[in-house]
């Protein structure tokens, strides 16, 4: 068929037609999709594009399709997407949220992804509003208890997101709808009906609803999941880069002699009242007590994941043989990876990050012995579910709080992987290796406003940052141990927290050759610190 598409067919049986499935899935669509924020294929080269499963998102006699879209790619693996479509036949709509254009009954008009309209974002709302309670049908909207409004007044999108498209709903609510699709329940959605719902985990967005369906192979798949909405003061990630920023500028104010500023070692606890005066006098008081609230919520947040014992997708369990194994084989194969990254790429970096990246070449089998030296049988602590991909900007500030989001895990991971129960200090050593990246941003983000050489900052920020770790260690650790979640004794602890910020900047690391070979400087400082540790 060529253009302009024309189909004698009713819009409610489009999707039965093959015709108008081949036109569909043509080049058209792969140009559309191509072009979303939310397509995460871009580094791969699109082959085609198949259409796995359709189904209809309707309410009196208004229809709209959910469509889960296979990309297949020339590297031989694929991904599936989500992408709601309705046909519009309004002259006005803009251009780049066309997608194909079509004569439907002798009407002309677009196909156009649902969500730009308003009159699907309020069915999807009334739906979820209109929820039974055991819903067995195809399509599931299942709402909480805490979803009590009886009407729509509006919506609107939250803003640019990369992986999802999340629109707020009545100025009250956030319905994030999941566009990278898996054959399961979406870690978030398990995460947040969980914590609070089950157990009333106050600091973070409470989960109102989900809308799932069941796949021709019987999956139970997440499309969307609703959540109130939070006000707030904006992520922890820009507050602690502003904070940072006032503790350099301080540095000048107080005519501070980097090299004399007293240093503690890494994993040291430290209560506040531990802290050297000249630190405090440094950074301030604040810093410290804000970090002492984070460390609180986080370990409320693994506390209440630890204290399950019906659901066993939430049970805890001990370290084993299977564990090591799964956890052996992924380190090691991303760390090759990342490996040939440094190696390919060690002529574009200049500086101390050159010299770091040499050295990081040098010692090799060192780094890889790291990871091969995990011994199950040597730790006593207990693994949870878990954020699996904690750090700052997964952080809301509100007044002098925090509030934890995003529960979807680790991008890089498969949904199997990302449900894998992990050392609850995994999420430690991620938010100490963003307290890591914002020091380092700050100064990077700054070349000219702090009258000192960057490796002056450099030993600096190096220094604050052992004391941001250390008084959030305290907190942390003296609350989980209260609630009896077992995370091991001092060195197990200190074993695990290396091991996991060691995976954690090698991961980093890759992204950082890759995108900003500048900032390579951060990953491979994080991980010659903990390799210096011993």
């Amino acid at each position: 068929m060529k253009p302009p598409y024309e189909f004698t067919i009713a819009w409610e049986q489009l999707l039965e037609d093959d015709n108008f499935i081949e036109v569909f899935l043509s080049t058209v669509l792969q140009d559309y999709v191509v072009r979303q924020r939310w397509y995460g294929g871009k580094s791969s080269k699109l082959k085609y594009i198949e259409l796995q499963e359709h189904f209809k998102i309707q309410q009196h006699g208004e229809v709209y399709y959910g469509l889960i879209l296979e990309i297949n790619f020339e590297e031989a693996f694929y991904q599936h997407y989500f992408l709601p479509i309705a046909f519009v036949s309004d002259e006005n709509f803009a251009k780049k949220d066309r997608i194909l254009p079509l004569k439907l009954n002798g009407q002309d008009g677009f196909i156009i992804d649902a969500l730009n309209l308003d009159a699907f974002r309020k069915l999807v709302f009334e739906r979820l509003m209109t929820a039974e309670p055991n819903d067995t049908t195809r399509v599931r909207y299942h709402k909480s208890n805490d979803f009590t409004d009886t009407e729509y007044v509006s919506s609107r999108f939250m803003g640019l997101e990369q992986s999802n498209t999340s629109i707020i709903m009545n100025d009250k609510y956030v319905i994030k709808f999941f566009r990278r699709i898996y054959a399961d329940k979406n870690p978030d959605y398990e995460m947040s009906r969980f914590l609070s719902e089950k157990k009333g985990y106050k600091n973070t967005p409470a989960y109102m609803g989900s809308l799932s369906i069941i796949d021709s192979d019987n999956a139970n798949i997440t499309i969307a999941l609703m959540q109130s909405l939070v006000p707030n003061d904006g992520d922890a990630w820009d507050f602690m880069q502003k904070e940072v920023d006032n503790i350099f500028q301080c540095l000048e104010r107080k005519k501070l002699d980097v090299y004399a500023l007293p240093q503690t070692e890494l994993f040291k606890r430290l209560q506040i009242s531990d802290v050297p005066p000249q630190i405090i006098d440094w950074a301030g008081l604040n810093i410290f007590l804000k970090l002492q609230t984070l460390a609180k919520r986080t370990a409320e947040m693994h506390i209440a994941l630890g204290s399950e014992f019906e659901d066993t997708a939430f049970t805890p369990e001990h370290f084993n043989g299977d564990y090591e194994v799964w956890l052996k084989n992924r380190l090691l194969y991303q760390f090759q990876n990342r490996l040939n990254t440094v190696e390919n790429n060690v002529g574009r970096l200049k500086g101390m990050s050159a010299d770091l990246a040499k050295e990081f070449l040098e010692r090799k089998n060192e780094i890889r012995k790291r990871f091969i030296n995990f011994d199950w049988t040597k730790l006593k602590g207990e693994r949870l579910r878990v954020h699996g991909d904690y750090h700052l900007g997964q952080v809301l500030v509100k007044n002098d709080d925090f509030y934890l989001l995003d529960f979807e895990g680790e991008p890089e991971s498969t949904i199997r992987d990302r449900k894998v129960k992990q050392p609850p200090l995994k999420d430690v050593a991620g938010i100490f290796r963003s307290f890591h990246y914002a020091v380092y941003a700050t100064i990077f983000d700054n070349p000219d406003k702090y009258p000192y050489s960057q490796e002056e900052l450099f030993h600096a920020g190096e220094i604050l940052y052992t004391y941001f770790i250390g008084v959030f260690l305290e907190t942390y650790v003296d609350l989980i141990q209260e609630h009896n979640i077992n995370i091991g004794y001092t060195q197990e602890r200190i074993f695990l927290l290396e091991y996991c910020m060691l995976e954690k900047a090698v991961y980093e690391l890759g992204y950082e050759m890759n995108s900003r070979p500048l900032w390579a400087v951060i990953p491979l400082r994080g991980i010659m610190s903990i390799i210096n540790n011993n």
